[in-house]
């Protein structure tokens, strides 16, 4: 079954078209750090407020989580174990007395049947954010310089792995910015599904770069821009097909899979489009410009 038909598209001639959407979607990611005032932390990275509920008969999560918006608390996480439910909410101005009792008069307005009991209210700081944040430095970090070091031995140049790198930069910043214009909160979850987009735009690079050598290997009398642009050709099918199974599936979570997975589900329908459009439209042409200027003989191809 194929969708794509004698695609013969020359994406490097419209290269530059392509990277003012980059800059545009670049330019809106700092416009809304700006304009945010920068990222909204969650519990993992800035500390908050850490409440023990007990009740004498199991209640839904679901229902506990709606009682808890009803108090004015928007931000926040639950954990469930048997008739025991901790909250996890950021700080703000209010006292811990003042969380505890807004809380336990919406819990209790909402479970009216239940016997609810506070076990332990306690404020935790921002100690542990501090480290979970280094640690997620870390990880891109290490992430970053893995893939440099495969691709550079992989297609024996660095230059692969440098661009294949500002390709994940590109897709991870545009995906963080859309986080923050929507007031997502940046938690650990969030850096899992932020590493996910770096893991699936570099897999949708590689599968391109490597068509791109397979190609300028055999094909010899051919110049660059037309096989980069016969490889991208190529694998449009493939990559359109394989990213609209993913985005299906993270629309699916993002509508169906509830709160707790909806951030996640966001981020992945972002990283999403924005991979498929970094691998073609952003790392491919980098590669193009690149060459050009490396070697004089290429700037005949195009003016």
């Amino acid at each position: 079954m194929q969708f794509f038909r004698c695609m013969n598209m020359d994406f490097i001639k419209n290269r530059y078209k392509f990277f003012l959407v980059s800059g545009f979607l670049l330019a809106v990611t700092v416009f809304a750090l700006i304009y945010r005032g920068g990222p909204n932390y969650g519990i993992d990275f800035a500390g908050g407020i850490f409440m023990q509920i007990s009740f004498k008969s199991k209640v839904k999560l679901q229902n506990f989580r709606e009682a808890v918006k009803e108090s004015g608390i928007n931000f926040f996480e639950l954990q469930s174990s048997e008739n025991v439910i901790i909250l996890r909410t950021k700080k703000g101005t209010e006292s811990l007395e003042e969380v505890e009792k807004l809380v336990k008069n919406s819990i209790e307005s909402k479970f009216s049947d239940n016997v609810v009991k506070i076990d332990k209210v306690e404020y935790v700081g921002s100690t542990v954010g501090k480290y979970f944040l280094k640690q997620a430095v870390y990880a891109f970090l290490f992430a970053f310089l893995g893939m440099i070091v495969y691709l550079a031995f992989r297609f024996k140049s660095s230059l692969w792995g440098i661009v294949s790198v500002i390709g994940v930069l590109h897709d991870v910043f545009i995906c963080f910015g859309f986080l923050v214009f929507a007031s997502k909160e940046i938690n650990i979850t969030v850096v899992a599904a932020l590493l996910a987009v770096a893991g699936y735009s570099i897999n949708d690079t590689v599968v391109l770069f490597d068509r791109i050598k397979e190609n300028l290997e055999f094909v010899v009398k051919e110049n660059l821009s037309t096989v980069i642009n016969k490889s991208i050709n190529e694998v449009l099918a493939r990559t359109v097909v394989t990213s609209f199974t993913v985005f299906i599936i993270a629309c699916s979570l993002f509508f169906l899979g509830g709160e707790v997975i909806h951030t996640f589900a966001y981020v992945m329908i972002i990283g999403t489009v924005v991979g498929v459009f970094s691998s073609i439209f952003v790392c491919a042409p980098i590669v193009y410009e690149w060459e050009i200027r490396k070697n004089k003989r290429l700037k005949k191809v195009l003016p």
